[in-house]
């Protein structure tokens, strides 16, 4: 279902399940839009001439179709399935089945709200696919960092509510996790010191996959930034990453503690 689109527009793909076969083409309903349909011709069906048109397509087939024309006042879409090559295909299939995925977590979201789906559309559903570019990418987003949708202003309690839906419910190649060090030594070479325990954060990784930033805040505080294949691999290492600079400072006659947030600079880390 394409919220928000009462019709494709010219040039679409679009994803289809056959109803009906004639001889001269076939009637197609519009999966992703509820209560329309379109009709491919037998002339779009495969190129070349065309004998049989049930050799080609049937009843109840999935198709991915490219839609010629729309006429929204008669409700006719004029449909080709020659134009989709195989990539389109598999590309449009994926899309189709990550955006119904997407309303379920929409739905799960809207449960936790205690909202209807259709309200959690109109409340944050909406601006998240105007965002970024469809439903399912959002939560993919918010799947991979949790602190995006904050950090692209939208507030809320539904924010951490999208958060954990997206996590519990999406794997993505790799996520995103912070935490962060306050770090202090009044030696005179205190600053070295401190330099030294963020390389050490720096060089904590035990994986090649497992990319680790160090930022600095305003002292005494620094970001701690892991990016891993997963959260359980991102959390542990953030820990050790954090715990490395930690030693490294107390060696040195420093102070230092690890903390996986700081309300008070949450306007300069987002």
């Amino acid at each position: 279902m394409v919220r928000g689109k009462e019709f494709p527009s010219e040039g679409d793909l679009v994803v289809g399940t056959v109803r009906e076969v004639q001889n001269f083409g076939a009637f197609i309903n519009l999966d992703e839009y509820p209560g329309k349909e379109g009709f491919l011709h037998i002339a779009e069906v495969s190129t070349g001439w065309v004998k049989r048109i049930r050799d080609h397509v049937r009843e109840q087939q999935r198709v991915v179709a490219k839609v010629l024309q729309v006429d929204q006042g008669r409700g006719h879409v004029d449909l080709s399935i020659k134009r989709v090559n195989d990539h389109q295909k598999r590309e449009k299939i994926q899309e189709w089945k990550n955006e119904q995925k997407a309303e379920k977590l929409l739905e799960i979201a809207a449960q936790r709200t205690k909202k209807t789906a259709d309200e959690a559309w109109e409340e944050f559903g909406a601006k998240l696919a105007e965002t970024y570019g469809s439903l399912y990418s959002a939560f993919e987003t918010a799947a991979g960092d949790e602190d995006a949708l904050a950090g692209d202003s939208f507030k809320g309690a539904w924010v951490k509510v999208v958060n954990e839906v997206a996590r519990e419910n999406i794997t993505v190649p790799f996520v995103d996790v912070k935490g962060y060090v306050e770090l202090e030594c009044a030696r005179p070479d205190g600053i070295r010191h401190i330099r030294s325990a963020l390389n050490e954060a720096a060089q904590a990784s035990d994986f090649e996959d497992v990319e680790i930033q160090v930022k600095y805040l305003g002292a005494p505080h620094y970001l701690i930034k892991v990016r891993a294949p997963d959260y359980k691999v991102a959390e542990a290492q953030l820990e050790k990453a954090a715990n490395a600079a930690v030693k490294s400072i107390k060696k040195h006659g420093g102070t230092g503690e690890f903390k996986k947030e700081l309300k008070e600079l949450k306007e300069v880390t987002h």
